[in-house]
């Protein structure tokens, strides 16, 4: 094996670096080097997403969109909770890696192998048993109850696709591959769309088709990703013989990772409850509000990729100590975010029907799909300063303020907004602003907390000094 462990490295060392120093050379396009490529994978795992919203709006019905669209708040719960072990594993995977600890590496990853399986158990029995009370909990309307039942069902029954992709590319990309996952996300999308015209149009089994489609083509990114770890020479690489808990490696994945499924699984529990107002006004809402929740998404990525890189780019120069440096890589990041949120905010109100025919020739499901986008995209520009700021402050070691001020905003600000407008009469245009009221509240208070962080004290210091 070690000598295995030789002509890998030696082969690794001919093929070059894969890393970005962004301690030196243009800001601006390090930043967009750096987001560019998760732009394009989040691109594909939205019209992954999408696409399924799109076939049953304009092939099945406003009930199918509503059941389909109205589920994600379920099923990023128990994701989200996987999403955090698989956080926490790829921190572990990535740290013996750089240390080029083969033991400690080998050790983590037939770890997180063993709570993959173990949390693809434990979300398709708990899946496939919280779709009624859930559904219940959301007040779902008789109309849709049906359809939304069996969607969901479906879709935990063969959750172990997904989460086995997502633990299975969090490890690739903690060696520094990030291309092998974007190639099989992207194969998973188009097979996706094959399989949701055949099984909708060709088989005519509507949501169930649908439902189906996803499933199947999780299962083959699963495959995809499992193929490439499983036949591989590098450290990295599997062996099921050697399939084992590690007690430490265990603790340090879950020390890591549980926080960050926590606090997944409770921002998408509390958007349950902002999907049961949403429910409150019928099938019709809910399947505009559907509608406009998949533009939303794509409108939101460049934001969020820009957001990530400004943490690496951050993290690297606070490291080699070149404060002002990483100050001005903030502003830049802001200023791109802005500018990006801001033309794409113009495109999605100017083209707003059209784009809301996309998923629905229904004229009532429309006017409320056009409705969201008027009231809550100008709002878009003030999520660039808590998305920016957050990622800052995590590129100094400081996650626990991003994290305490977003589950504050997202959360406990949020359901009492909502709780107050539906105290009021539970005006539509009150419910919308339930979400741009939480981005303003999280804004300003990471606005603050930046501005108040080591970053920006140390500036704030020197020029003190200079006068």
């Amino acid at each position: 094996m070690m000598q295995g462990l030789k002509d890998w490295k030696q082969r690794r060392a001919l093929r070059g670096r894969s890393d970005a120093d962004m301690t030196q050379g243009t800001i601006w396009k390090l930043l967009m080097q750096f987001a560019i490529p998760m732009m394009v994978g989040q691109l594909f795992q939205q019209l992954y997403n999408t696409v399924d919203t799109i076939v049953v709006g304009q092939f099945v019905g406003k009930e199918a969109l509503a059941a389909v669209g109205s589920t994600g708040s379920i099923i990023n719960m128990l994701v989200g909770l996987a999403n955090g072990l698989a956080t926490g594993a790829t921190v572990v995977i990535s740290q013996s890696y750089g240390a080029h600890d083969y033991k400690k590496l080998h050790d983590a990853v037939h770890t997180t192998m063993v709570i993959t399986l173990i949390s693809c158990a434990v979300a398709t029995a708990a899946g496939v048993l919280i779709v009624t009370p859930m559904l219940h909990f959301m007040d779902t309307p008789e109309d849709v109850f049906d359809s939304a039942k069996l969607y969901l069902t479906i879709y935990f029954a063969g959750i172990t696709g997904l989460i086995i992709y997502n633990m299975g590319s969090g490890i690739l990309r903690a060696v520094g591959d990030s291309k092998r996952p974007l190639y099989f996300l992207v194969t998973s999308a188009l097979l996706n769309i094959f399989f949701d015209l055949l099984f909708v149009l060709g088989f005519k089994m509507g949501v169930a088709g649908v439902a189906c489609a996803t499933i199947l083509a999780q299962f083959v990114s699963a495959l995809l990703v499992l193929y490439s770890l499983s036949h591989t020479g590098a450290p990295y690489g599997i062996h099921w013989s050697q399939l084992k808990v590690e007690r430490d490696s265990l603790r340090r994945v879950l020390s890591i990772g549980l926080p960050t499924s926590i606090q997944q699984a409770v921002t998408s529990f509390s958007n349950v409850f902002v999907q049961s107002y949403i429910n409150y006004f019928g099938s019709a809402c809910m399947a505009g509000w559907s509608s406009y929740n998949k533009l939303d998404s794509f409108v939101l990525i460049p934001m969020q990729a820009i957001a990530l890189a400004s943490t690496t780019f951050v993290g690297q120069n606070f490291g080699a100590k070149q404060m002002e440096r990483a100050r001005k890589g903030v502003k830049q990041a802001l200023g791109m975010s802005l500018i990006v949120s801001a033309v794409l905010g113009v495109v999605a109100v100017v083209f707003a029907r059209p784009l809301m025919r996309l998923f629905t020739s229904d004229a009532e499901v429309l006017e409320y799909g056009v409705r969201f986008v008027y009231i809550i995209t100008p709002f878009y520009l003030l999520c660039c300063f808590n998305q920016i700021y957050a990622g800052a402050l995590r590129g100094i070691g400081n996650a626990n303020i991003p994290t305490i001020i977003m589950l504050g905003s997202f959360v406990a600000f949020r359901q009492l907004y909502l709780l107050v407008n539906s105290l009021l009469g539970n005006s539509l245009v009150g419910m919308s602003l339930a979400y741009p009221m939480g981005w303003v509240m999280c804004s300003l208070l990471m606005t603050i907390c930046y501005l108040r962080s080591p970053l920006c004290r140390k500036a704030k210091n020197a020029e003190r000094t200079a006068a």
